[in-house]
């Protein structure tokens, strides 16, 4: 009965926060702006950068005179997403693209020791990449997808790289970790980590709200624990709106009504100016939505149930001391 009420509830509730979402961003697009600082010199890795919201954020990036590290699944579609931007006339800035799929653990290491071994400065990762509202499948690791594409995969991906974003950041002062989460996570009941995977009775659409809550849980725990040892690393969560991208490609709107996104929903770039104000802006430990300070659901908000996901999370990929800080 409870699993028929949840099939019931997720789309109904899903175009509740849809709908509340559009209208927020058509309200507040004059605040959605962002200031681009010339960081001439830093390194800025991001996965998924070689397309949607996350080539607009790499575009972005290279104004502000950055090297960026794209991690993405095709190398090679990177590379014509770069060329693509020298083109219409980006000069600054710098590129290196390396093969990132974060549905495989052993891929997410082998990336973040590519980073490791290349850049002795790491200043900002943008955890960008993410799937939504897929079928279910596990994946080579035997994770759910969304569970371990737009969450565990990050968790992982950070735990790699936070102790050089924490030296980078002691000498450099400046460091940032920035987590493309989702209004979505407000659609998110609290985990069963007997049923981490949602196997039996599963709903894709509470599957993504789970990662997405994940996101926003283990940000605020990891920007707490950080000030605690005085670490100048400092964790934003961002929701970038509801964007025109191909992750709505399937939904029922984009069958529908395939002329709505585009005339409703944000474009790639005012995504991308969201994503980027909480990377040189926004203080640590916030949730950004257009620019802004946004409401974080009660869940999300439970430190002990943060506590809870950040030690499971740690005790699923044998991690004893988080980014070798002793988190």
């Amino acid at each position: 009965m409870i699993h028929l009420l949840r099939i019931l509830f997720y789309p109904v509730y899903y175009y509740f926060l849809g709908t509340f979402a559009i209208i927020e961003d058509i309200f507040l697009r004059r605040y959605n702006k962002c200031e681009l600082k010339t960081r001439s010199g830093d390194v800025a890795v991001i996965t998924g950068g070689a397309r949607g919201i996350g080539a607009a954020v790499v575009k972005k990036l290279l104004q502000c005179e950055m090297h960026v590290v794209i991690g993405c699944r095709n190398v090679s579609a990177g590379s014509e997403m770069v060329r693509k931007l020298r083109a219409e006339g980006i000069t600054s800035g710098s590129t290196s693209i390396l093969p990132l799929d974060m549905a495989s653990l052993d891929s997410v290491t082998a990336f973040a020791t590519a980073v490791l071994n290349s850049r002795p400065k790491v200043h900002l990762l943008i955890n960008n990449a993410g799937i939504m509202f897929t079928p279910y499948e596990e994946t080579v690791d035997g994770f759910e997808s969304q569970w371990a594409v737009n969450y565990l995969g990050h968790f992982l991906l950070c735990h790699l790289l936070l102790r050089r974003l924490h030296e980078t950041a002691q000498t450099d002062g400046i460091a940032r970790i920035v987590n493309v989460t989702s209004c979505a996570h407000h659609a998110a009941y609290p985990i069963d980590y007997d049923n981490i995977n949602m196997k039996y009775n599963f709903i894709t659409q509470a599957a993504y709200a789970q990662s997405k809550a994940a996101q926003l849980m283990f940000t605020l725990h990891l920007d707490r624990a950080l000030r605690k040892m005085d670490s100048q690393v400092r964790v934003v969560a961002v929701h970038p709106g509801i964007v025109n991208t191909d992750l709505f490609n399937g939904t029922y709107m984009k069958i529908i009504m395939p002329w709505a996104p585009g005339l409703l929903f944000k474009s790639a770039e005012e995504g991308a100016t969201t994503v980027m104000f909480a990377a040189l802006h926004a203080k640590g430990g916030d949730y950004i939505s257009n620019a802004r300070s946004a409401s974080i659901s009660k869940l999300a908000q439970d430190q002990q149930a943060q506590v809870q996901l950040f030690n499971h999370s740690k005790r699923t990929l044998g991690i004893l001391s988080f980014g070798g800080l002793e988190l």
